[in-house]
């Protein structure tokens, strides 16, 4: 299967792969003229085929593409929106990346009442770090395009905000539902997963959740980690609604 590569504009029958993506086809893949790899510009897919390899440390990678033919861009039959609390960065860079092979087509980081106030105080500087593990996990997965990442909010806001049909909000309190009987109802292809921090959710931050019109829901029995929450709430939901 070919790799993907994310390009920032197809122009006339060409496409030109900067930055760090050509570097590392460059170098370490070792492009050569003829080659074939799909490109795609987060709204159409082409593969294409190598013309040039420039590598350049002092004025950056490039490889020039010609446009061979277009590919058919499937399209996801739900749209995920993650709501995620944010905890250690370690364990959070993780459930980016996997909540990026999981589909997901939105990710707002979450400043919840017990997440750590030193990480939140950091989180604005990790933007673009993010940005590129998205970015990265998207091409490795052949996804269209990356996950639109958000600013940092507060979970009040995020659930106000949210426009999804369906919204759940996975928590380890006793009178949580089971996932089995929330998520039979839902008929929209377009769902809102909120994921809180290792401490949990507030009650405060439920009552805010379910005034919103979120679910709240249960993974079973145990505690589980954020980012054990992250796969097997994605997992789950997509599996139970995707066609």
């Amino acid at each position: 299967m070919r790799r993907r590569f994310f390009v920032e504009e197809f122009k006339g029958d060409t496409a030109v792969l900067r930055g760090e993506a050509a570097e590392h086809l460059g170098r370490v893949l070792r492009a050569e003229e003829g080659q074939l790899y799909e490109l795609s510009d987060g709204r159409k897919i082409w593969l294409g085929r190598i013309e040039k390899v420039r590598n350049s440390s002092r004025n950056g990678s490039e490889v020039e593409f010609s446009l061979v033919e277009s590919i058919e861009a499937a399209t996801p039959s739900l749209r995920i929106e993650l709501l995620l609390s944010v905890v250690k960065f370690d364990r959070f860079e993780w459930c980016l990346e996997k909540a990026t092979e999981l589909g997901v087509a939105e990710i707002v980081p979450l400043a919840g009442a017990r997440s750590e106030k030193r990480l939140i105080s950091a989180a604005e500087k990790r933007s673009e770090r993010w940005e590129k593990i998205l970015r990265e996990s998207a091409q490795q997965s052949r996804q269209l395009k990356p996950p639109a990442l958000f600013p940092v909010m507060r979970p009040e806001n995020a659930f106000a905000n949210s426009r999804a049909g369906c919204q759940f909000i996975f928590s380890e309190r006793l009178d949580a539902r089971p996932i089995r009987s929330v998520q039979m109802g839902c008929l929209s292809k377009y769902i809102s997963v909120a994921i809180g921090p290792e401490g949990g959710w507030t009650d405060g931050e439920i009552g805010l959740a379910r005034t919103a019109g979120y679910f709240e829901t249960s993974l079973g029995e145990g505690i589980l980690r954020t980012e054990t929450a992250v796969i097997s709430a994605l997992a789950i939901l997509r599996y139970a609604l995707s066609e």
